[in-house]
């Protein structure tokens, strides 16, 4: 799994990064069409067979909602996700000329929102562009600065994201508007199956079930998935947000292991602080299994679906583990 990312320690530095990034933004014209740059691209889209022939291009701040908007825009659609390397902690990554020049050439901009990139936020507002739409994920799901920012991990929000991207599509390419309801479609109920599935069987058989966590990464997916979750807020938010955990708070966490209070301990391999570590060995060595997440795709070529399927599997394989059932 990836390292945890230097720049966790370092997210102050994001600020000074905004600055870099709106300076080479002057150098950008209001007429930049390439969305070539570093970054992968999620689909090399071409015009199809039907329809108008359009192709929209497409910016996403992370790789997670680029591959939900590569998937549902198919051919008709050039997706270029900025976050793509698992080891970049998208809290303080700092833009690139080659983003600015992406975003300029963008005619849909897709941002997490909610303070998580708000790097992605500046280079939006640095430069409006020409008829650009933009989805801020925060803002459809109704979560304001402060809250969770971690909404691909909600199963409800991913579903509110696919209506959105689908119905924007279809505004910026009413052409093609029956082409993006087939590709919603078939995302939804053949593509998204495994995933839609794996949510329904664990909440079935797991909901109330309380475990322990290394961030606030995995909440909203508990929340999705009926789990309790024991490990204190304040500790959860400490670790997200790179600041140290109190020792009030990791002193409960440790009687919660100690006790098995929890079932099942989740961390963000991403972020494994040496915090984090020592819980992750403590529940090991209570016999309490251990299950993994990841903040960006992992590896990076996967896709959302891919993703979130390994995660879950290795998420109910550690309840099954714990409870017997």
């Amino acid at each position: 799994m990836p390292t945890a990312p230097a720049s966790r320690s370092t997210r102050p530095s994001a600020r000074i990064a905004l600055v870099t990034a709106t300076a080479a933004l002057t150098a950008v014209t209001a007429t930049a069409c390439s969305t070539s740059s570093s970054h992968t691209s999620d689909t090399a889209a071409t015009s199809g067979g039907s329809g108008s022939g359009k192709t929209i291009q497409v910016v996403a701040a992370e790789n997670f909602w680029g591959s939900i908007a590569s998937q549902l825009g198919g051919s008709h659609v050039k997706v270029t996700s900025i976050i793509t390397n698992p080891d970049t902690d998208p809290h303080a990554y700092e833009p690139t000329a080659a983003d600015a020049r992406t975003v300029a050439g963008a005619q849909y901009a897709v941002v997490n929102g909610i303070g998580y990139d708000a790097w992605a936020d500046k280079l939006l507002a640095s430069n409006p562009g020409s008829g650009r739409t933009e989805l801020k994920v925060g803002d459809l799901v109704g979560i304001k600065p402060g809250g969770n920012p971690h909404r691909w991990y909600s199963p409800d929000n991913v579903h509110q994201v696919i209506e959105k991207i689908t119905a924007d599509y279809k505004k910026t390419d009413p052409a093609d508007a029956a082409y993006f309801d087939q590709q919603k479609t078939t995302f939804e109920t053949k593509t998204l199956a495994g995933y839609n599935k794996l949510i329904a069987d664990i909440k079935a058989k797991y909901a109330g079930t309380p475990i322990g966590a290394s961030e606030s990464i995995v909440t909203p997916l508990a929340e999705g998935l009926g789990l309790k979750m024991l490990t204190p807020e304040t500790f959860l938010d400490a670790m997200s947000e790179g600041s140290d955990p109190t020792a009030k708070d990791k002193a409960t966490i440790d009687q919660q292991i100690k006790n098995k209070q929890i079932k099942i301990y989740v961390y963000n391999s991403q972020n494994s602080t040496p915090d984090v570590q020592a819980q992750v060995k403590e529940a090991k060595a209570e016999g309490i299994p251990v299950a993994t997440v990841t903040e960006t795709l992992a590896p990076a070529g996967a896709s959302f679906q891919q993703w979130q399927t390994t995660e879950l599997q290795g998420i109910e394989q550690a309840l099954a583990k714990a409870t017997g059932k």
